[in-house]
Parts: structure tokens; C-alpha cells; sequence
């Protein structure tokens, strides 16, 4: 029997396109719903959060990127929190709303978010609470089962019962929250 799993919607801001020579500047993580091997139960994502603004780990950044966030990075570097720091919050906090159930990492689209968090928990923690391969893009999983090419799929292609009533807002908690709702209903739909 397949070990259950919990999803965990996440969103990450950052000051550029790739981790290193740029910076993670904030990182949001709710619970979107737990899957026992037979059901899939939605959870409400704004019960189980995680929020950290982390210090940048380089003086390198794209000021567009930066903006896109409305983040202040010379506060960033004041105050935010260090890298190392959060990425064991963020690790702690995994396991303990996973329980014994396997975590999956899940985002629309997951390649860019997935690509930071696993960076970092990797450089800063050694190892990562989604293994180095449980991950689930939203917008492919939709793609695959709606039998739509990737391409041509974009959330305003998509059926809007499938969207969150939330706004889009590029803090990084407000978009995972987002995104928690939208992957509860994905994996509700009957397709």
C-alpha cells in the first residue's frame, strides 16, 4: 500500500531568475490537502501556513524581479531572516504538518519554485523534506488530465471553476494560499 501524502503549496519570490547569484526573498507555504492512497481530502489552505522574508545571499539582483515582490531589499538585508534559519523553519515546519505521510511540493507552475526551495533547503539544510523528486507542477497536472498540450495551457485557458477566488497578489503566503485552493479543485474535477 502507497504511503499517504500531504501537499504543500508553495510560492517563492526571488531578486532573479536563478538561485545563487541571486537571492530567495521570501518563501510562502500552506497545506492544500492530503491524498490516503484511495482519497484526496482538500484542505482549507489558509489553516496551516508558513511565511519567512530571508536575507539575500548575494549582492547580485534583477531590479524587475525585485519589484515584481514590492519587497524592500535593503530591509531584506537589515532584517530578513537568514537563509539557513528559515530553510530549517521551513523543513521543520513540513515535517510536522506531513505527520507520517510523505510531503509533495506542489505550484503553478512548480519549475521556478521548486528550483529555489530545493536549492536552498539543499545548500542550507542538507537535505530536502520532499526527497529530491516529490514535486507536482499544477499546470502540467492539469495539461495530462484535461489531455491539453502544455502549451496551450495558461490560467486563462482554464476552466474557471477550476481557479482560486483569490487574488494574485506576488506575496509569497497570499500566492500559495492561492494556489492551495486552485489545486484542491484540480484534484476534485472529474475530467
Amino acid at each position: 500500500m502507497a504511503k499517504a501524502s500531504v501537499y504543500i503549496s508553495v510560492d517563492v519570490e526571488a531578486d532573479g531568475p536563478i538561485p545563487g547569484p541571486y537571492s530567495m526573498i521570501s518563501l510562502g507555504a500552506c497545506v492544500a490537502g492530503r491524498h490516503d492512497g484511495d482519497v484526496f481530502t482538500a484542505a482549507d489552505p489558509e489553516v496551516q501556513t508558513f511565511y519567512r522574508e530571508l536575507k539575500p545571499i548575494s549582492s547580485e539582483f534583477v531590479p524587475e524581479a525585485l519589484a515584481v515582490s514590492g519587497l524592500d531589499r535593503d530591509l531584506l538585508i537589515k532584517s530578513g531572516i537568514e537563509p539557513a534559519d528559515a530553510m530549517r523553519d521551513f523543513s521543520a515546519w513540513v515535517s510536522e504538518v506531513s505527520g507520517s505521510a510523505a510531503a509533495v511540493f506542489t505550484a503553478y507552475p512548480a519549475s521556478f519554485d521548486w528550483m529555489f526551495t530545493y536549492w536552498y533547503v539543499m545548500r542550507f539544510t542538507g537535505s530536502s523534506p520532499f526527497g529530491h523528486s516529490r514535486c507536482l507542477d499544477m499546470k502540467t497536472y492539469f495539461a495530462a488530465r484535461a489531455g491539453r498540450p502544455i502549451s496551450g495551457v495558461a490560467k486563462r485557458t482554464m476552466p474557471k471553476r477550476l481557479l482560486s477566488n483569490r487574488r494574485h497578489t506576488h506575496n509569497a503566503l497570499d500566492d500559495a494560499i492561492e494556489q492551495g485552493e486552485m489545486f484542491g479543485k484540480l484534484m476534485a474535477e472529474e475530467y
